[in-house]
Parts: C-alpha cells; structure tokens; sequence
C-alpha cells in the first residue's frame, strides 16, 4: 500500500515525451542563437568590415573626424607607421593614428 502512495505522488510517467523533449529543449536555444546573429553580430561585422575599408582608403586632401570629435584635413600620410598628418588650425599639425578617424566629411 505504501509503496502504490509513492508511486502516485511520485507521479505517473507521461508517455510520448522521451524523445521530442531533447529537441524541444535545444530549438528554442538555437533560435535564440540564430536570432542574436542575424540582429547583433552580422551587423556588427559589417559595420567594422566598412570602417577598415574607410581607414585603409585615407589620403591627402581627405576632410576627417576624429574619434574625439576633432575637425581637420589629412596633410600627410605615414604608410610605414600606420599615422596621418591630420590639420586642424592654420599653423597647427596633429600626428594621430588611422584608426583614430572617425569618418570622411569629404575631400579638397
């Protein structure tokens, strides 16, 4: 008699559920997954993908933005050292990194 009350409150086995349960555990995972690469990542990746294309497109002449928000035109580029030469007054120079560069306003 006691070991039926166990078995009662224990909760009798529901059948069909042994084998859809594992894949309906993983698919709302795998969606989720799938959503956050379609959402975040992609974009992302294309974002940085035209940044780099941008900085590797930087010459003499370019009107920049920096990342700091500074306004100025390239006046020289360094190959070897991955710098520019970016103007930002009349007789004021600033030697910055490529990848400091923000985005092209335009050129001269």
């Amino acid at each position: 008699m006691i070991h039926n009350l166990m078995f009662l409150a224990m909760g009798a086995p529901q059948g069909g559920q042994g084998g859809g349960s594992t894949m309906g555990m993983w698919l709302p995972i795998i969606a989720i997954f799938a959503i956050m690469y379609f959402l975040i990542f992609r974009p992302q990746a294309k974002k940085q993908k035209e940044q780099r294309t941008m900085i590797d497109a930087l010459k003499k002449g370019d009107k920049v933005v920096t990342t700091g928000g500074i306004f100025g035109q390239i006046v020289g580029v360094k190959e070897k050292e991955g710098t520019i030469i970016v103007k930002v007054a009349e007789n004021t120079k600033i030697e910055m990194s490529r990848a400091s560069i923000a985005k092209v306003i335009g050129s001269e």
